[in-house]
Formats: structure tokens, sequence, C-alpha cells
């Protein structure tokens, strides 16, 4: 019984990660959906063995209450989490880098969360699993789609690996940019390997300070607030005691011989060229156009 009780709760949460209007109109839709199939009559053979459709019946109609109710919890969970996060920023509106370092790191994904939502993305947990799991959060603003992975480390600097690594999943999935939110500090090398590209690292200080702003400019849904939120997310994306980044100029990456996209550096695995680098397209495996590295 606990065991199905622990599936249940799962289930509730993985649909909690939506948001709150998408969870009711799911559980609108699968409850219509579920009850055409449960008043279907159904005309069994028993000369042919087939019960299928019977089952089908019947597991629809107990389903036909459960999938809803599964939603309605969902819903009332994403509710409760937004909440949890507005009260979050709130209390964190005078933080500063060593008092970040004392909130768990669930609550850190979504003071995150939440600082990027106020900057006009909307937000969507990916599940990373833990404080080191990966993408984090998913974030989207004008059709395009960030990745957000959350470094809350107290003692460590993010290094370059971390950088390198987030890198590789936004060109493996096309998204737009990235961000790497962490409440201690960046090395260098991390630093170097994210100017030129789309990849915005966040560290303690800029993090206080995106948390400040919110105080000053309070959410609103308008859209008078786009344009705002992206100024704030550009100009403070970089940490106050390094020189901001340069204007994009060209990219030293070259583009696809077969789809002219942007590529990407990597290194084969296999084969005869086992250990050399070389340039694939950033929409492998959609696309497979390399170029050698001399």
């Amino acid at each position: 019984m606990a065991k199905r009780n622990t599936a249940l709760n799962d289930l509730i949460h993985i649909a909690s990660m939506l948001p709150w209007w998408i969870c009711l109109a799911c559980a609108v839709a699968s409850g219509l959906y579920l009850h055409t199939i449960a008043i279907e009559p159904v005309v069994v053979n028993p000369s042919s063995f087939d019960f299928t459709p019977a089952i089908l019946k019947g597991v629809a109609s107990v389903a036909q209450y459960v999938a809803p109710m599964i939603f309605v919890f969902a819903a009332i969970l994403s509710i409760a989490k937004r909440f949890k996060r507005s009260r979050l920023l709130n209390s964190a509106n005078n933080s500063t880098t060593h008092s970040l370092a004392g909130y768990s790191w669930k609550d850190f994904e979504l003071l995150v969360g939440e600082s990027l939502r106020r900057q006009g993305f909307a937000i969507q947990e990916a599940g990373g699993g833990g404080p080191d799991g990966g993408v984090d959060l998913i974030a989207r603003k004008d059709a395009e789609r960030f990745l957000v992975q959350c470094k809350h480390w107290r003692s460590m600097q993010v290094g370059v690996s971390v950088v390198r690594e987030l890198y590789g999943v936004m060109a493996a999935e096309g998204a737009a940019g990235g961000f790497v939110v962490t409440s201690g500090k960046f090395t260098k090398p991390a630093r170097e390997f994210a100017k030129g590209r789309n990849l915005h690292l966040v560290d303690g200080q800029t993090l206080a300070e995106w948390i400040a702003a919110t105080k000053r400019s309070p959410a609103m849904p308008d859209k008078a607030r786009v344009e705002p939120a992206v100024n704030l997310h550009v100009d403070r994306a970089v940490p106050r005691n390094h020189e901001p980044e340069p204007e994009p100029q060209q990219s030293n990456e070259p583009s696809c011989p077969l789809c002219r996209k942007s590529m990407v550096n990597r290194t084969a695995k296999s084969g005869a060229n086992v250990g050399r680098s070389f340039w694939g397209c950033m929409d492998f495996p959609k696309c497979r156009g390399v170029r050698h590295i001399p």
C-alpha cells in the first residue's frame, strides 16, 4: 500500500512541474476523454477470447475519476510552489552572497527560478535531481528556450568543466542560451570559456543584485515589463568585479557545410581518428555535417 502511495505521489509531483492552469486543463481533458471510453458499449465475443475492450472499459471507468484528481492535486501543488517561490524571493530581498549559501539546494533552485520569472521568463522545473544533477530549470521567453543549471556550492568555485558541459547540452538540444547560477563564484577559465557565447554566468553577488532589483521593480504580467527585464538579464549577467563582456563579434566557430548552423568542438571517441578534435554540427544527430581541424 505504501508503494502505491509513493507512485501516486510521484505522479502528482511530476505533473506539478507544469503551470497550474495546464494541470487544470489536463484534468478536464483527461476526465472527458476517459469518460467517453467508460460509457462506450462493448460487445465481447467469448469465442474469440479477446476481452481487451472490456478490460479497457473497466480501467477507464476508474481512471476517469483518478486522472483528473491527480491533475487537480498537481495544480494545487503548483500554486503552493509558486507562493513558496514568491515568499523566498521576498524574504531574500536583503540577501548577500553569504546568506544565499544558507539556503538548501532546493530552495536555492526555487529562488533562482523566481528571480528569472520576475524578469519575464516562463519557468519549468527540469528535475535535475539534486545539487549536482544537471539542468535544473528551463526558461522560455519570446519563443526561445534557455537551460538553467544551479550550483549551490558553499566552498567550491564553479569550474570550466561545468560551464562546458552545459554548453554541450545547449548545442545538443538546440537551446538559444543558458545560465549557470551559483551562490559562490566562478573560476577564471570558466569566465573565459563563457565569453562570446550566449552563456551567462551568475555568481552569488549578481544573484543578490537580481533579488534586490525585484523589490524596486515588482513583477507585472503586462508586456511593459518585457524590455526592462531583458536589459536586467543582459546587464547583470556579469559580476561587478569583472569587465563587461564585449559586444558580440564574428564567431570563431565555423558554420555547418550542410545546414549552415553553428558548429561545436567535439572529440572523436571511436574510429580511426579517436582522440582527435573536430567541428560537428550543433544539430547532430539530425545533421551530421563535420569540418576537420588541421
